[in-house]
């Protein structure tokens, strides 16, 4: 199956964008990198008239560190991440899920805003941006307004940006030094969609967890920043105490059922990275006795 036709506008700037989707509205489509958009009308799934090409932007491209931000442009491509030091240095959560993100001709295309904006709740990227307590600018006709990330997602594909609206950039706090992160995911094959995967960043001190994020992802209809992660924070870490978080998570999910697993697999399958992740986070292999899958 092929598109339906449409039409084809490549931006010339940002505010050339903003005027394309100003006047067509819904009616548009933004292509970044192509990848989620292009086999979603290929299915037909939308049928947008107009495509705004804004790929040639070189002012949304690019990684800067400034005053202990991190800001990432939305049209830096996936390949970008996975090879920045500066992203090695100060977001390492980020450049080891990248690493997962489906094979490497997608991620040699493949762009961050993107993948976000497309906001499929089986990514890794969402769940990345909500642990690391990143904030998302977005740009419109009336100017710039920065979101956070645990409010930009609000449900399957959806987010809070409108049709009128670019995602420019991603700001991320860096990591301090006594951070630790986690990432881990289930999937069938390499590179597949995840069934449950978990995103973790925190900062331990003592062998105690001074702050805790735990992004999930394919376990509901979007991201989820866990707040079970508060029973965890503060107090020796113990069995117990990670048993009543679990039952707390397991509260908190919302899974589907697909051909690749059960809500019930999901639950089991996000207490399971819950269990290897603080493990994992605190150096405390003993937390995770019997936390197979």
């Amino acid at each position: 199956m092929k598109a339906s036709a449409f039409a084809y506008a490549r931006a010339s700037s940002v505010a050339n964008a903003l005027d394309l989707l100003a006047a067509h509205g819904d009616r548009a489509k933004v292509l970044s990198g192509g990848q989620s958009l292009m086999p979603a009308m290929n299915l037909r799934l939308i049928s947008p008239e107009l495509i705004v090409d804004i790929g040639e932007l070189a002012e949304l491209r690019g990684i800067a560190v400034k005053d202990g931000i991190l800001t990432i442009g939305s049209l830096t491509r996936h390949v970008e991440l996975l090879r920045s030091p500066e992203i090695a240095a100060h977001a390492p959560l980020l450049a080891e899920a990248i690493a997962h993100v489906a094979h490497p001709a997608i991620r040699n295309r493949g762009t961050i805003g993107g993948s976000l904006a497309h906001a499929d709740p089986a990514s890794e990227l969402p769940a990345c941006m909500l642990a690391l307590g990143a904030t998302v600018v977005v740009r419109g006709s009336g100017g710039e307004r920065r979101i956070a990330a645990e409010e930009f997602f609000t449900g399957i594909y959806e987010t809070v940006l409108s049709s009128q609206e670019l995602l420019v950039a991603v700001e991320l706090p860096i990591a301090q030094g006594d951070s630790v992160h986690f990432f881990h995911e289930f999937a069938r094959r390499h590179g597949d969609y995840a069934i449950v995967g978990l995103a973790a960043q925190a900062r331990v001190k003592d062998g105690t967890f001074r702050s805790l994020r735990l992004g999930f992802f394919a376990v509901g209809d979007r991201p989820l920043l866990a707040r079970a992660a508060a029973k965890l924070i503060g107090c020796a870490v113990t069995p117990a105490v990670l048993a009543k978080a679990a039952q707390a998570l397991d509260g908190e999910l919302d899974p589907q059922e697909d051909q690749q697993a059960s809500p019930a697999m999901r639950r089991h399958l996000a207490k399971v990275l819950l269990a290897r992740g603080v493990a994992a986070l605190l150096g405390r292999p003993d937390l995770n006795e019997g936390g197979t899958a």
